[in-house]
């Protein structure tokens, strides 16, 4: 019995069709801004997975995502750590910072690669300005912390739910308060020594329920940076970097879509 095969210009034109529609896939998940890379930098007591559900929103969406995993030794170590990142991308960068983490980033955002700055419930000190003066201004309301003796600070796990991720589900909580890296005292007190939000473009994300950081203090940092958008978030908890990663996603996104 002789076997039937398809002519060849069928086959071909099969083969085109579905190179045409890998091509569309393809184009379909690209970034439609100009800047493609993002580098996410957490903040004191945490690492880089609570990011998780930030990044695969991002990656879906085509972006080039890299997390930083600071040691939370020294904020000289930490700037260092994500310029170190920084080297690694492409071309331009969205650089996005939550709680300590805007700190080290106001330092490394100089960086020429870094077009715009994300602060996410985050602090945006200027030159040489100790945020022990503005948390006197703008008391926190957590009652947890905890100094080592050995100059590491840590969250009390029994307070950590209620003070920093009161809008987690309680496992999801109680984990990150198992988790957390305790925080070089250093880290906490270190002062920068040029803002890069005086001549970068920011955005803003309050969290309206943060007891960690006053979200009074916040609205001054985003007025005061003159950030391009801000956007506040009724309920988020200090943790709404993990709690919120729709609308994180999406100021990061706004963020790089803006830029030119």
């Amino acid at each position: 019995m002789k076997t039937q095969t398809l002519p060849g210009k069928i086959i071909l034109g099969i083969l085109a069709l579905m190179l045409s529609f890998g091509s569309q896939a393809q184009v379909a998940n690209q970034p439609s801004g100009k800047i493609k890379n993002i580098v996410l930098v957490h903040g004191a007591f945490l690492d880089g997975s609570g990011w998780e559900g930030v990044y695969q929103r991002l990656v879906e969406k085509g972006y080039h995502v890299s997390i930083v995993q600071h040691k939370l030794e020294s904020l000289s170590a930490d700037v260092a750590a994500v310029r170190n990142i920084i080297d690694q991308q492409d071309g331009p960068v969205v650089l996005v910072g939550h709680s300590y983490g805007g700190v080290v980033i106001s330092e490394a955002g100089n960086d020429p690669k870094v077009s715009a700055l994300v602060y996410i419930a985050a602090h945006a000190p200027d030159a040489n300005e100790p945020r022990a003066a503005l948390i006197k201004k703008y008391p926190s309301a957590y009652t947890s912390l905890i100094k080592g003796e050995d100059g590491y600070d840590y969250i009390d796990q029994a307070k950590f739910p209620a003070d920093f991720a009161a809008d987690l589900p309680p496992a999801k909580a109680a984990f990150m308060a198992a988790s957390q890296v305790p925080t070089a005292e250093a880290c906490l007190q270190a002062t920068i020594t040029s803002p890069a939000w005086k001549h970068k473009p920011v955005y803003y994300m309050v969290a309206t329920a943060d007891r960690i950081i006053n979200p009074d203090l916040e609205r001054f940092y985003a007025q005061r940076a003159r950030a391009i958008k801000t956007i506040e978030i009724d309920g988020g908890s200090h943790a709404i970097y993990t709690s919120r990663p729709a609308e994180v996603s999406q100021l990061i996104e706004d963020a790089a879509r803006s830029m030119k």
